[in-house]
């Protein structure tokens, strides 16, 4: 591998990991304050169709993002409502809501477009522009500084870097601040943070909020940064594998970040390398799509090790009284 492909490579992996990390962070938060959530996919792939559909409407991303958050805000709230004030089982609420958003993106974008159930290509405003960093034209032909600079870390959207960005902001408010403390104590022990005098549902409800806000954006970069559009089943797993690196991150966000980046560093391998030949054999472009997938999975099966959940997930909280 050249130096050019293995810097497209790794410009192709910040941009694949971008929706992964968004959702990744949306599920630690959630289940640190002991409400697991399954749905993450559902809320992505709403969040997708309405950034998607919105943009292409109003001819501006930005209000597209915006609807995208509220949108995977509201199924969170629902999730939230289900499993936090009725105290309902969290993961048949998550299931629901995946199946919820599956039917009913494909439903509104066929009465609404009449393309299959897809929305229109985006183009010019409606789609995220790319972002050059200070000085990344003038370090371009520096060795070493000027592919990884200028080849890799500039040129992306802006909701590239928020992700990023997003991880050191994590850990500083669930590790640094009190309302960390106390979000994290709530998955722990909800009933001594209620004699404390903190309201449970409140912070619960807090966490399920900040994940549906982390969701939605992950479904706006989705459709209009790293596609430019909508399409059924879009999100193609990223939930589900979003969750599996949050499990083996053991709730923690700095490993969280690698975690995604081993999947978005497979999945641009898979992308760039799939007309490939072992042993005079062909490999089915199938195969090399699935790889991703599959060498996630077990390698985060075979390193996971013992990852032990917040104590109280899983459980909704009946005050004593």
């Amino acid at each position: 591998m050249d130096i050019a492909t293995l810097v497209q490579v790794l410009d192709s992996t910040l941009r694949l990991a971008t929706p992964l990390l968004f959702a990744c962070l949306a599920g630690l938060i959630s289940e640190r304050a002991g409400v697991f959530d399954i749905g993450l996919e559902g809320k992505m792939l709403v969040a997708a169709f309405m950034a998607a559909a919105i943009a292409f409407v109003s001819g501006n991303v930005w209000i597209g993002v915006a609807a995208a958050v509220a949108a995977s805000v509201a199924m969170a709230l629902l999730h939230g409502v289900a499993s936090i004030t009725f105290r309902g089982n969290q993961l048949i609420s998550g299931v629901a809501i995946n199946f919820l958003a599956a039917g009913i993106t494909v439903v509104i974008a066929q009465n609404w477009f009449r393309q299959g159930g897809r929305t229109p290509s985006l183009s010019g405003d409606a789609r995220m522009r790319r972002i050059d960093l200070p000085f990344a034209e003038s370090v371009r032909d520096v060795p070493f500084l000027g592919p990884v600079y200028h080849g890799i870390l500039s040129g992306h959207a802006l909701l590239v870097y928020v992700a990023f960005l997003c991880v050191p902001l994590t850990w500083f408010v669930l590790f640094r601040t009190r309302f960390g403390l106390r979000l994290r104590a709530v998955g722990e022990n909800p009933a001594a943070v209620d004699t404390a005098g903190v309201s449970v549902v409140r912070l619960r409800y807090g966490a399920v909020a900040i994940c549906g806000v982390l969701c939605g954006l992950a479904g706006a970069y989705l459709a209009t940064g790293l596609s430019a559009g909508f399409v059924k089943d879009m999100t193609a797993g990223r939930g589900f594998i979003a969750l599996a690196a949050m499990i083996f991150a053991k709730w923690r966000p700095w490993h969280a970040m690698g975690a995604v980046l081993l999947f978005g560093l497979l999945e641009a391998v898979a992308n760039r390398f799939q007309n490939m030949e072992i042993l005079g054999l062909a490999v089915p472009v199938q195969a090399m799509q699935a790889l991703p997938y599959i060498l996630t999975v077990v390698i985060l099966a075979g390193f996971v090790g013992k990852a032990i959940p917040p104590r109280a997930g899983g459980s909704p909280y009946v005050k004593e009284h």
